[in-house]
């Protein structure tokens, strides 16, 4: 899955050691997506991915992420762990799409029909 926002708060880094003796670690971050009704997305880059995609609070992204779930003492957590982050230049212009030479130019819309809302003595309706 993916999703456009800004980055909007950074979260100390975690680490530690599973029971394994594995060394591990983990960056949280939340977002705030570009939509009409900004949401706010609380996700994290786990292990080597922590180092790999260094983020700040101001930048915008296109964040790839995955969920998961797991259950713990018979309750569930639900995770949403990024895997891929690609920072988003603000400044470069969006391009719209150039017309193609052979495409036929866009119709004119239609006109608006004329209504007349004055009510007759032929309407049968009840109102």
């Amino acid at each position: 899955m993916e999703v456009k926002g800004k980055i909007i708060q950074k979260f100390d880094l975690q680490s530690g050691t599973s029971k394994a003796g594995n060394p591990w670690k983990k960056q949280n971050y939340l977002l705030e997506t570009l939509d009409s009704f900004p949401r706010k997305i609380y996700f994290d880059f786990f292990g080597d991915r922590a180092d790999q995609f260094p983020l700040n609070v101001g930048d915008m992204i296109n964040l790839s992420f995955d969920i998961e779930c797991r259950e713990y003492q018979g309750r569930y957590y639900t995770d949403i762990r990024g895997w891929k982050a690609e920072k988003i230049d603000e400044s470069a212009p969006v391009a719209a799409p150039a017309p193609t030479p052979d495409a036929p130019p866009a119709p004119a819309p239609a006109p608006a029909p004329d209504v007349n809302f004055e009510q007759t003595q032929e309407d049968d309706l009840p109102f």
